[in-house]
């Protein structure tokens, strides 16, 4: 029923009867197994203020010279370009800085986000020329930038001068911009390097602010919902500064004067509003792949004139185009992952890396799909159309493979290519294709052999149903926001029985359980989503062990407790 491992973390030791009395037991033990140990780091990570824990934007090595070319572009009433990327994080980013400069008196501004079909991810040669006529003569890169030296190189020759904000893998040789903000640059001065690209503009935006007219610093938060967005969006760690920033942003999403976004949650069924302050969940299910629609399908600049349109009937019909691009999205992705796992299951059968490609695949949701055959295969995987004489693709990693070193070693053969470790993108010339497969399989061959790569499910605790109570819930309720480096607790409960079964939703994907204790009247109502044709072998009065989140559900106004499943085991004899 399942080849996955179960790992459960060592027990927490040694808590002093201080600690126990004011922090529930398991509350110590899901924060033990994150790091978070120590009555002072304890507090800490429960009571943090936005006005102290979010860091002077200053700190940057480069923030000075970026501001001091901004407010002399301001002075001159030079054209600013903002040039952004087409994901969740960069329309974010590109909305927050074209809206941070209106509001400090820049009325001369272009947005630019390039087509991902055309033109793919970072800058390139023909927008920089583009611009020119266009008569910008300063670009802020906002989400990327950083590795573009040749077209930071031709916008100088053109006239115009380029500061980059980015959060992405950092090359060892650095564009020749006149400022560089992204906090994995060595020697930046930023203490905290998980911002998101939304995150990093944001932090231009408050240098800006501040320099312009302090007084206004606190109008700054109501651009926190798209700093949330981007932040969740974008899986960085949700620790240090960006907990503090989705914290904030998520209660700020909830009373938004966003137009668009409120247009988006009305036409999406998004219960989202003063009264329901979203979780993060919402965000990274529901808005961000809203958001992505438009980029994947079509141009993201659809989304992004989403998200700064002040006119109700405008926003209404925007946010109808994003809805049917997202359900597009939804259609043609399930086809193609259909296609790659049945490749994944003959051609790439004994193989570690999975690669696939077809000429007819469209390069907005490649990395959907990388991902998803990545998460069932527990395999590297990259997805490629073929794009005449070159091949633009996706890739998705696993944790034991960091794909951008492995392909920084293939640059030679590469046109170009970034990202993360477990996810990247690049070009490659048809003529280099097969080299840069042999060349990129024997490294990711070389650096799995003989790891074990099965995928493990890291367990938090396990707990007894006697454990499981509105107590319970409360208290990890209270961990939120949950997100990369602070991931909901799972736990571990054995033994339990199936009282009832059935498959619900649209197609019978999910399976709905009744498991009831042994020797015990508590029943617990269970969920898995996407387990509907993974499980057919269950039946009423077996016995099971189940891994699962413990969440509050709610619906008509009445509050149950319910476990997410994450795995099961079906308990023989």
């Amino acid at each position: 029923m399942t080849n996955k491992i179960w790992q459960v973390k060592e027990k927490l030791g040694g808590v002093s009867a201080e600690l126990k009395e004011r922090f529930h037991p398991v509350v110590l033990q899901l924060l033990a197994n994150r790091g978070v140990v120590g009555e002072e780091t304890l507090e800490k990570f429960f009571d943090f203020d936005y006005d102290k824990d979010v860091h002077d934007p200053f700190l940057f090595a480069d923030m000075e010279k970026a501001v001091a070319r901004i407010l002399l572009a301001k002075k001159n009433s030079e054209k600013i370009a903002i040039f952004g990327d087409y994901d969740a994080d960069g329309v974010t980013a590109t909305s927050l800085m074209y809206e941070a400069l209106t509001n400090v008196g820049f009325e001369k501004i272009i947005a630019y986000i390039p087509d991902r079909q055309t033109e793919g991810y970072g800058m390139n040669e023909p927008a920089i020329e583009f611009l020119a006529k266009e008569g910008a003569t300063l670009i802020i890169t906002v989400d990327c930038g950083i590795t573009n030296i040749a077209e930071v190189e031709k916008a100088r020759e053109l006239g115009i001068e380029v500061i980059i904000t980015d959060h992405h893998y950092v090359p060892k040789i650095l564009p020749q911009a006149v400022a560089i903000i992204n906090p994995h640059v060595e020697g930046c001065g930023y203490p905290f390097e998980n911002l998101a690209g939304v995150g990093v503009a944001f932090k231009l935006a408050q240098a800006v602010q501040k320099k312009v007219d302090d007084s206004k610093m606190e109008q700054l938060k109501w651009l926190l919902d798209l700093v949330v967005i981007g932040t969740v969006a974008d899986c960085v760690p949700l620790v240090g500064e960006n907990r503090v920033l989705t914290k904030y942003g998520l209660v700020v999403l909830s009373k938004t004067r966003r137009v668009g976004l409120l247009e988006m949650f009305k036409v999406g069924r998004i219960a989202i509003d003063e009264n329901s302050v979203p979780d993060t969940q919402k965000i990274g299910f529901q808005i961000a792949p809203r958001i992505n629609a438009a980029g994947r399908m079509d141009h993201a600049s659809i989304s992004y004139e989403l998200m700064i349109e002040r006119d109700v009937v405008k926003a209404r019909l925007m946010a109808l185009e994003v809805e049917e691009k997202n359900k597009d999205r939804q259609k043609v992705t399930k086809e193609i992952t259909r296609e790659v796992r049945a490749l994944a299951e003959n051609s790439f059968k004994d193989k570690k890396l999975i690669f696939a490609s077809n000429e007819h695949w469209q390069v907005g949701i490649l990395g959907l799909i990388a991902g998803r055959v990545a998460d069932e295969f527990n395999k590297p995987t990259a997805v490629f159309q073929k794009q005449g004489d070159q091949f633009v693709g996706s890739f998705r990693s696993i944790d034991q493979m960091n794909i951008i070193k492995a392909l920084e070693k293939c640059s030679e053969l590469l046109i170009r290519y970034g990202g993360h470790s477990q996810a990247a993108g690049v070009q490659v010339k048809y003529e280099n294709m097969e080299k840069f497969y042999d060349k990129l399989s024997g490294l990711i061959e070389e650096e799995l052999v003989g790891l074990d790569i099965t995928p493990t499910i890291e367990i938090d605790l396990e707990i007894s149903p006697a454990d499981v109570n509105w107590d319970l819930v409360d208290a990890i309720k209270a961990l939120q926001p949950f997100g990369e480096g602070n991931e909901e607790p799972i736990f571990l409960m054995k033994d339990l029985l199936i009282d009832d079964l059935k498959t619900v939703g649209n197609g019978s994907k999910h399976l709905k359980l009744s498991l009831r204790a042994q020797a015990s009247p508590k029943t617990f109502e269970a969920i898995g989503f996407s387990f509907g044709d993974k499980f057919l072998d269950l039946k009423v009065g077996d016995k099971v062990d189940v891994v699962f989140n413990l969440q509050e559900d709610e619906w008509n106004g009445n509050k149950k407790m319910q476990l997410a499943l994450v795995d099961l085991r079906l308990k023989i004899g």
